[in-house]
């Protein structure tokens, strides 16, 4: 019976070992990610997703483009109704 014992007890010292040898890793991989993160200056929305601020920039001018094509066609609107002045009240 003492055979098994020694059995287990060897079992979970491999165990203990691979799990310090995980910890080890997954500590590495998080600081790793943070000086990423830092190099690519990326921040966190307010929902908790991450986002990269060159993507935020590029959403923001696609944006503006948009709003700058609906000015530009409520204008061509503006001109084509311009032509009668019936006002309804």
């Amino acid at each position: 019976m003492s055979n098994r014992v020694e059995e287990l007890e060897s079992k979970v010292k491999e165990l203990q070992a691979a799990v310090n040898g995980l910890t080890e890793e997954l500590v590495e991989t998080k600081e790793r990610v943070r000086q990423l993160e830092e190099e690519v200056d990326v921040d966190v929305a307010p929902t908790g997703r991450r986002r990269d601020r060159a993507a935020e920039t590029a959403d923001e001018e696609t944006q503006a483009e948009a709003d700058k094509a609906d000015d530009a066609k409520e204008g061509d609107d503006e001109e084509q109704s311009s032509g009668s002045d019936i006002i309804v009240a």
